[in-house]
Parts: C-alpha cells; sequence; structure tokens
C-alpha cells in the first residue's frame, strides 16, 4: 500500500476569494496561479473544522469543464493530508450537480460510507475553456449549497491563510476507470473511490417518474423528442435515460458529448445561446425547420437549469415551474400523496402564487440561490420551487435539477396523452401551456441581461433605483411622461427575507417596483459570472382577461421594457444600448 506524509506549504492570501451563492467563480488563469485553488480548498476545510474533516467521506467532481481534472487531483491530495477518510469520484470526474446532490443525501460506499460534503467544481453555465470560467463550491450534508455562515467563514479565513496541507508522494487518481484505490497516511488509510454516478441518478429518477408511461409516449410515431446538452455533463446521463431507459432515438440527442470548452459554445439553456436546438424547434428567426418535433430541452454546462421548448413554442421558466406544480400530483406518482407548499424567487414571474392560492398550498418567495428552497425543503415545507434563471427542482434533492425538469414535463405530456396515443393529434406543449393560462391568467415575462458592465457603474445605477423610491410620486410622474398608459407604482423596495426556518435575515436583495395592476420591474446585480457586473432586468405584466392572453409576450411588454431601461438610466450609467441576452 502507497504510504504517503503531511506537508504543509506557506501561501499568502488571494483577494477577491469570496464565495457567492454558487461558490467560487473566476476565469482560469485566476485558479491556475500557484497556490490559488489550494488556498481557497485550506480555507474551506478550515472553516469546516477538523471534527468535520477528519474522517470524512467528500464528493470531488463537476461538469468537465477546463481545468477540472487538474483541481480534482489537488483537492484529493489535500482532502488525504487534511484527514480526510474518503473521497468519491465520479468517472472521469464527471458528475452533474443534482447528481452530486443526490451521491451525498443517498448514497451507500460498499464500505457502509455516507458523504458528509461536496466540492463541486463548475462554473454551472459560464463558458469553459483555457481563457473562459472556473468555479468551485461546497455543498454540504443535505447536499445542498453551503450556507452563508459557512461561505462567511471560508471567505474569512482566504484573508489570513499562511498555510495549506498537501498530502506528498500520493499518486495522481486514475480517475479513467471505476475502483477504489487504498493508501495509508498519517491519520491512517485512505481510499480514492471512482464510480460511474448515473447508476445512483437513475435510480432515484426511476423512483420518481413513471417510467414505462413516458416510455410509451416516446415510442409513439407522433411524438418527436430533441435533447441539447450543449456539450455539458448533462450528456453523460442523457443517454443513459432518454435513449437506454425511455427507449428514445439515439438521433433525438445534441451536442451530448460532454467537452471541457463545451465545444466552443456559451453553456447556458436559453433561447440566445442554444441556437442548435431552437433552430430543429422551428424557433429560429435565420433558419425555418419544415416539420420540428414536438418537445424540446436543453441543459447547462452542470445540468441544473433547463430550457423547455415546444414545436415552434418557448416555454418560460417562470410558466414552467407553475405548470409542473398544478399537474404534479396527477402526472407524477413522487407527488401523488400531495405537495407540502411551492416556493419561488423574488424574480420569477408570480405564475407559481396564482397556482398556490388556487389550490391552496403553502407558498414561499425567496431570494436567489437555491439555498433558501433547501432550508423550506429540510423543514418539510416545500416540494416544488423554481427559479426564472431556467432552475426547477424539488425536495428529492437540494440542487436544481435540469433532467428532473425534463421528465416532470414528459409525465405531465404522458399524462395528458395517455388515452390518446392512437389519435390523430397528441396534446402539445403549446396546448397544456395555453390551457394554463386560460385557466390561472398569463404572466407576461421577460428578462434583459446586462453582462459584464462596469461594477462602478452598476452600482451607481441601482443607489439611482433606491434613491427614486424615496418619491413615487415623482417616479410616477416619470413613468406617464414615458408611456401614459402604464399602470402607476403602488409600491417599491428593495428585497429583504426572513427564513422562516432560521430567521436568518437576507437584504438588499434586488430592487423592485410594484403596480397596480399587478406587473413588476425587478433589478438585481448577479453573483453568477466571473468578472464585472452583471445586471438582470425583470419586466412582468398579468393578464386574467382570457381574450387578451394570446399576445406576443415583447409586445405586451415593450411599453413596460421602455419605462425599466428609462427610468433605470440605463444607458447613461452603463453605457449599453441594449441588453446581451434577452430571455
Amino acid at each position: 500500500m502507497v504510504a504517503f506524509r503531511v506537508t504543509r506549504v506557506g501561501t499568502t492570501p488571494f483577494d477577491g476569494q469570496k464565495p457567492g451563492t454558487s461558490g467560487l467563480r473566476k476565469k482560469v488563469k485566476v485558479f491556475t496561479q500557484p497556490h490559488y485553488l489550494q488556498n481557497f480548498v485550506q480555507a474551506t476545510f478550515n472553516a469546516l473544522g477538523s471534527d468535520k474533516v477528519k474522517g470524512a467521506t467528500l464528493v470531488i467532481s463537476g461538469d468537465g469543464r477546463y481545468f477540472s481534472k487538474d483541481a480534482i487531483q489537488v483537492i484529493t491530495k489535500m482532502a488525504a493530508a487534511n484527514g480526510v477518510r474518503r473521497v468519491w469520484v465520479g468517472q472521469h470526474g464527471l458528475m452533474s450537480t443534482p447528481a452530486v446532490s443526490a451521491v451525498v443525501r443517498d448514497r451507500v460506499g460498499a464500505d457502509g460510507s455516507k458523504a458528509n460534503g461536496a466540492f463541486i467544481l463548475t462554473a454551472s453555465h459560464n463558458p469553459g475553456g483555457p481563457h473562459e470560467d472556473f468555479g468551485v463550491k461546497y455543498n454540504m450534508e443535505n447536499g445542498g449549497p453551503a450556507p452563508e455562515g459557512v461561505t462567511n467563514k471560508i471567505y474569512e479565513n482566504t484573508t489570513t491563510i499562511k498555510e495549506y496541507l498537501i498530502a506528498e508522494g500520493l499518486p495522481d487518481a486514475d480517475i479513467s476507470k471505476t475502483g477504489v484505490s487504498s493508501f495509508e497516511g498519517p491519520d491512517g488509510k485512505f481510499d480514492v473511490d471512482v464510480f460511474d454516478s448515473t447508476i445512483d441518478y437513475v435510480k432515484l429518477m426511476k423512483s420518481i417518474f413513471d417510467f414505462p408511461s413516458i416510455q410509451k409516449l416516446l415510442s409513439s410515431p407522433k411524438f418527436g423528442f430533441c435533447y441539447d446538452a450543449l456539450h455539458g455533463v448533462a450528456g453523460y446521463y442523457a443517454k443513459r435515460i432518454f435513449v437506454e431507459e425511455l427507449g428514445g432515438k439515439e438521433s433525438s440527442l445534441l451536442n451530448c458529448v460532454p467537452k471541457e470548452d463545451f465545444g466552443g459554445g456559451h453553456p447556458d439553456p436559453n433561447l440566445t445561446y442554444a441556437k442548435e436546438l431552437v433552430a430543429r424547434m422551428g424557433l429560429s428567426k435565420s433558419h425555418s425547420e419544415p416539420n420540428p418535433p414536438e418537445f424540446g430541452a436543453a441543459a447547462d454546462g452542470d445540468a441544473d437549469r433547463n430550457m423547455i421548448l415546444g414545436k415552434r413554442f418557448f416555454v418560460t421558466p417562470s410558466d414552467s415551474v407553475a405548470i409542473i406544480a398544478a399537474n404534479a400530483v396527477e402526472a407524477i406518482p413522487y407527488f401523488s400523496g400531495g405537495l407540502k407548499g411551492v416556493a419561488r424567487s423574488m424574480p420569477t414571474s408570480a405564475a407559481l402564487d396564482v397556482v398556490a392560492k388556487s389550490l391552496n398550498l403553502k407558498f414561499y418567495e425567496v431570494p436567489t440561490g437555491w439555498k433558501f428552497f433547501g432550508n423550506l425543503m429540510d423543514a418539510g415545507m416545500c416540494s416544488i420551487c423554481g427559479e426564472e434563471s431556467f432552475g426547477t427542482g424539488s425536495d428529492h434533492i437540494r440542487e436544481k435539477d435540469g433532467v428532473w425538469a425534463v421528465l416532470a414535463w414528459l409525465s405531465i405530456l404522458a399524462n395528458k396523452n395517455k388515452d390518446n396515443l392512437g389519435g390523430e393529434k397528441l396534446v402539445s406543449v403549446e396546448d397544456i401551456v395555453r390551457q394554463h393560462w386560460a385557466t390561472y391568467g398569463r404572466h407576461y415575462y421577460t428578462r434583459y441581461d446586462y453582462e459584464n458592465v462596469d461594477a462602478a457603474g452598476a452600482k451607481e445605477l441601482m443607489a439611482h433605483l433606491v434613491k427614486l423610491q424615496s418619491s413615487l410620486d415623482e417616479v410616477n410622474k416619470i413613468i406617464k411622461g414615458i408611456h401614459s398608459d402604464v399602470s402607476s407604482v403602488v409600491h417599491g423596495d428593495e428585497f429583504e427575507y426572513k427564513d422562516p426556518v432560521d430567521s436568518s435575515i437576507s437584504k438588499h436583495q434586488g430592487i423592485r417596483y410594484l403596480f397596480e395592476d399587478g406587473s413588476r420591474l425587478v433589478f438585481r446585480l448577479s453573483g453568477t459570472g466571473s468578472e464585472g457586473a452583471t445586471i438582470r432586468v425583470y419586466i412582468e405584466q398579468y393578464e386574467k382577461d382570457p381574450s387578451k392572453i394570446g399576445r406576443d409576450s415583447q409586445e405586451a411588454l415593450a411599453p413596460l421594457v421602455e419605462v425599466a431601461i428609462k427610468l433605470s438610466k440605463m444607458q447613461e450609467f452603463t453605457g449599453r444600448s441594449a441588453p446581451t441576452v434577452i430571455t
């Protein structure tokens, strides 16, 4: 048995190692500086404390982006040096973020061990490659992201760190093959268990959904299906689930080979970046597809986000979570006993609120960040939740889950068509969405992203919006000067959340302007980028009149969009005349 020794390496702090809601994200060139990754990992071990680290079982895997394989070896050697008993690594270093959460929560090792936490190597929907983004985040024993109390300690530690521990003489793990390798160190035995993470994840999905009913739907000659992994880790699971388990055609899979640079693309599942899928589904403005599939979906780099499309039809993420919640009990066996409650992030449209009220469900509005949903789920208060940023999930894990969302939609389609597979026309995605609007009303909704904006200008813009709220009369005067037919603002604030579980308070979570007719404007600075600032503007208008729910979304929202841009003085503060992305 190979023996290793522990070396203490002197180091000095780096500025800016503050983890956000999704860990620490920087350019690869930043992470590859000597000691940079090591400092952050040691700061994490120190924040957890030796009582939670020594003897622990940790998962170390990610979305396979550039620098992941090197980072896995570094973190493994540091885990060994810090007294961790064993690490679990997905074969080839690949494991989706939702699969990591599932593994932490449910996997039992051959020796009876259970995971205590995980290092997830991902920058989610951000581009990958030598000149692009990398990220590290730590998830706790519940499978969810570390809470602010832990991430604040990690950051404090990064500002004072003087040394890190690493195992000398421990060879690089062969992560291409499954199996357990054992080594000996000062604290005793240390194991590296490389395993196929699709096995645990597929088992979990089969315990939630009725796979035979979905299989019947996919086998119908009338039901075309298309799934685009955007060369992210979702491709690793797609073939296993959609082809091998559900009998779909391999030709229905697009970009399902994981690549370190995501094939040079941007692994963000939206209408701007998922160009090939958008064209195939008949939604491209430059390409006309004569016969699109009935259903299409896309994933981001680490497979926690999703986009749902019908034939020539886009489903907004806000509508998606509302429709899943409205149909879950009837269509998904896991929820057959009823929903404990539902929740959405504050910027997400109020479509879910209307469903919750109609079905008499407990409802929660939380800040952006999946950890807030996790608290509710751990307390048994929430079953289904979602964010407008293409994240949807349930209490089966403590992360959003892109593949789960696709299976949820396929379950709803299978249920709606269970007596109709031999009929002339299937109930389509568009039929389901339009019926939902007819029942609950429509929330016209769009998001404008201004990416890599100068951070100082972005802060000035937000300060301007807060200052305006001191006089709503002045705000309404400005609005009427822009568009006289837009409703009046009746409330303005910075969203603040008191967690009903632990009573913690989260302030400055976004600036809201609420209108008399139920419309909303929300402005947020996003923490998911690796440089500069991203301003997100959310524009929403509620329509109950059945005769007015069929309008083009951008057309219906045009007056509010103009109000948002002029009220915020977007061009004046940022120099931007147009958003980077519209979703």
